[in-house]
């Protein structure tokens, strides 16, 4: 079964970050921006470690009432930000998704 992959990237700013992709090729979590790559590295390490673990998520609303997730780490540090959501069933569904390719340890590395 195909499973998802990380891709890290360098912004315009210099700065690192990463999104995890589904198997389908579609963007489920989102990094912030980390000075080095080196912390983005540890970011990934971060998402690898605890996505698997469904108390890590929390589900959230946006300013216009969107749903979406984020995922914390065990010092309750948001690791990752999910798109918005057309419905709570389809971020929990979301949430799903990161708990299976998560864990993947294919790590593209687009910032060259």
């Amino acid at each position: 079964m195909a499973i998802g992959h990380y891709e890290l990237k360098k912004a315009k700013n210099g700065q690192y970050h990463f999104n995890l992709k589904a198997s389908n090729g579609e963007i489920i979590l989102g990094s912030e921006m980390y000075a080095s790559k080196a912390s983005a590295e540890n970011g990934i390490a971060s998402v690898q470690t605890n996505s698997p673990q469904e108390a890590q998520y929390e589900l959230k609303h946006s300013a216009s009432n969107q749903p979406y997730f984020v995922l914390k780490a065990k010092n309750h540090q948001v690791i990752g930000v999910s798109e918005m959501y057309s419905s709570e069933t389809a971020a929990k569904n979301g949430i799903q998704s990161v708990i299976k390719n998560g864990p993947s340890t294919d790590v593209r590395d687009l910032s060259a």
